[in-house]
């Protein structure tokens, strides 16, 4: 064992030289780490708004797209079926959209932003089947209802707003997801109204 005296001033530079290069090297092997933690582009990509052209879309039309995995529809109603919206209200579950299921700029009998354009996921709120769009030919399923979406798995039915009809399988409306519009002419699926 040395007698030689301890240099403290010695001895406090190596304690903080060693702290500052750990520290150092704990810092540098935690950012990759947490930033794995961030989603991929991919991922980022999935969740992202979704901007559609709606100006060649015909009345009586429905287009889709998808959003976050999911169907949307997106049909252009003519005034015909906007008008009939209010005929059947006694037939339904949730006429006024009591249940959240779309936001609440979109809870009232379109359940929509602009009553021209539903826009809905084409997902039943059953089982997730797809429901087909009848166009014209609805009647078939409920009497005096020219418009709608059946649901050919279990046989639930939706009117031209997605709100569901009573006695049937799907306990819910058609989930109405955030939208808005930029122009006249482009449909941002995933923007709120007042968000963009």
């Amino acid at each position: 064992m040395s007698n030689a005296p301890v240099d403290n001033g010695r001895r406090r530079f190596l304690t903080v030289a060693t702290s500052v290069v750990g520290g150092a090297g704990v810092v540098g092997a935690a950012v990759p780490f947490i930033a794995s933690w961030n989603p991929s582009e991919k991922a980022k990509a999935a969740g992202a708004p979704v901007e559609v052209n709606i100006s060649k879309i015909a009345t009586g039309q429905l287009v889709r797209t998808n959003y976050r995995g999911k169907p949307i529809y997106i049909v252009r109603r003519g005034q015909d079926v906007i008008d009939a919206l209010g005929g059947h209200e006694d037939q339904l579950s949730d006429p006024q959209s009591n249940e959240a299921q779309q936001p609440e700029y979109a809870q009232n009998q379109y359940r929509s932003i602009n009553p021209e354009y539903l826009v809905a996921e084409g997902v039943c709120t059953h089982l997730g089947c797809a429901p087909s769009y009848q166009k014209g030919d609805f009647a078939e399923q409920v009497e005096g209802v020219d418009y709608g979406f059946f649901c050919p798995c279990h046989g639930s039915k939706f009117d031209m707003a997605g709100r569901v009809f009573s006695g049937v399988p799907a306990p819910l409306n058609l989930v109405v997801p955030e939208h808005s519009f930029l122009d006249d002419n482009t449909l941002i699926i995933g923007v709120g109204k007042g968000d963009a």
